[in-house]
């Protein structure tokens, strides 16, 4: 893909999915492990550009298929737990 077809991925529904989800999932990190992480908001931030990163990988090589609306779900959420993942331990 160029940077056309990455500005198309981006402005898509699966686009918005992923971030809203990635956003979420981030979000969700705080909650769950009290005093990790960059914050609520860094996490939210991080989920979300997680959650956008992976989603735009998984469509570029068409890992998953399982239907419309799962994929950008599913891409997300493997994405933004790995990015907040990665950046609360190197926080710590």
């Amino acid at each position: 893909m160029d940077f056309v077809g990455a500005l198309d991925f981006f402005t898509s529904p699966d686009g918005i999915i992923c971030l809203i989800v990635g956003a979420i999932v981030g979000g969700l990190a705080m909650q769950l492990r009290k005093g990790w992480g960059i914050g609520l908001v860094g996490n939210i931030v991080t989920g979300a550009i997680g959650g956008v990163i992976s989603g735009y990988v998984f469509d570029t090589i068409n890992v998953i298929d399982v239907g419309d609306y799962a994929d950008p779900v599913i891409a997300a959420i493997v994405g933004a737990v790995i990015l907040v993942g990665i950046v609360g331990l190197l926080r710590q």
